[in-house]
C-alpha cells in the first residue's frame, strides 16, 4: 500500500524551536526578535469556525524572522535540510535582496539551516550564502553542500538556561569575522 507524504508540516518544528529560543532570550534580555508573519488576503472563510479555507499571498515575504540583539540589527530566514545538499531554489531572489540591503545598513542578515540527516543546526553568515548565490549566477552549481561550510558556525545544542537553538554565540563569530 503506498505510504502519503505532507510537506505540510515541514519547518513547523524548526520554527517552534526558534520561536521558544526568542522567547528566552526576551526573559533574559539578551535579544528582541519577532516571526514576520506572511501577508495573506482570505478568500473562503468558513463561518462556523471562521477557519481560512482559501487565501492568496499578498506579497513577497521577505525573512522568516527580525529583531535587534544587544543593539545590533539582526534579520534571518529558518530553512530546513533533508540531505546534505541545499538547494538555492529553496531562497528567493527578494530575499537576497533584502538581505542585501539590510547589511549595507549595518545589520546582520543570516539563514539558520536544520540538516535534518545531520540532525545539525547551522548558521549560515549572509556574506557566504551571497558567495554561493554569485557563483550560481555565474553558472555554476545551483546549491552548496554542508561539506563546502566552515565548522565554527555549528549551533551546539545543549539547551542551557532553556535555549533551544543558542544562535547568539554564532552571532558574534560572525561579528568577529567582519572586523
Amino acid at each position: 500500500m503506498p505510504t502519503w507524504k505532507s510537506r505540510g508540516l515541514r519547518g513547523s518544528t524548526l520554527e517552534e524551536l526558534i520561536n521558544r529560543t526568542n522567547e528566552r532570550y526576551l526573559e533574559l534580555d539578551l535579544a528582541l526578535i519577532q516571526k514576520i508573519p506572511t501577508p495573506i488576503t482570505p478568500i473562503n472563510i468558513e463561518k462556523e469556525t471562521r477557519h481560512i479555507t482559501l487565501a492568496y499571498f499578498d506579497q513577497k515575504s521577505t525573512v522568516d524572522y527580525i529583531g535587534v540583539v544587544q543593539g545590533i540589527p539582526v534579520c534571518f530566514d529558518a530553512k530546513e535540510c533533508a540531505a546534505t545538499t541545499f538547494t538555492l531554489e529553496n531562497i528567493h531572489p527578494h530575499q537576497v535582496s533584502f538581505m542585501d540591503n539590510f547589511e549595507k545598513q549595518d545589520g546582520i542578515a543570516f539563514f539558520l539551516i536544520y540538516f535534518s540527516t545531520l540532525n545539525e543546526f547551522y548558521y549560515l553568515p549572509f556574506r557566504k550564502l551571497k558567495e554561493f548565490w554569485e557563483r550560481a549566477e555565474k553558472g555554476g552549481r545551483k546549491s552548496f553542500r554542508r561539506d563546502e561550510l566552515s565548522d565554527d558556525f555549528i549551533i551546539a545544542t545543549h539547551g542551557d538556561n532553556g535555549i533551544l537553538i543558542p544562535y547568539l554565540d554564532c552571532i558574534q563569530k560572525d561579528l568577529d569575522e567582519r572586523e
